[in-house]
């Protein structure tokens, strides 16, 4: 496998991070493959703030993961950063070759060095084998997670 090179998002990145994020079968039903007015407001809200960032990995110039990391700032835990993991994905044809595992760890080092106390993240329920990736890094299913689509 050549060199990843995990960075943040610019706007150019868009279209292949959109495309990432709808090559499964739950984002097959709920993205879509091109970018629109919201999925450019969502880059620009995203990229304005600091406690977000897009990131990608990049092999050989073309976009090959992504992930989201969102920084929570809290009382709890003794006033403890969080940092909230969201959307990652590898493209489809490379799975199972340990980028995801090397995304997730670059990110948990990110997490780690800006001194959060914890990571954390959801998964869909259906989504066994995410489940095991997760349980594989270290990750606990410690709390019964709760949606409420608007």
């Amino acid at each position: 496998m050549s060199e990843v090179i995990f960075r943040e998002a610019v706007r150019a990145d868009l279209p292949a991070v959109i495309a990432l994020l709808a090559d499964d079968l739950l984002g097959k039903a709920r993205d879509f493959t091109e970018v629109d007015e919201t999925y450019e407001r969502a880059f620009a809200d995203i990229t304005a703030d600091p406690r977000n960032q897009q990131i990608v990995a990049e092999r050989a110039g073309e976009l090959v993961g992504c992930l989201q990391i969102t920084y929570i700032p809290g009382l709890g835990r003794h006033g403890a950063e969080r940092a909230l993991i969201e959307a990652v994905r590898v493209r489809s044809d490379l799975r199972g070759d340990g980028l995801g595992r090397r995304m997730m760890e670059w990110a948990i080092d990110r997490a780690r060095e800006r001194g959060c106390a914890l990571v954390q993240l959801t998964t869909d329920k259906t989504r066994a084998d995410a489940h095991r990736f997760y349980r594989n890094l270290g990750f606990v299913a410690s709390h019964e997670g709760m949606k409420l689509p608007l």
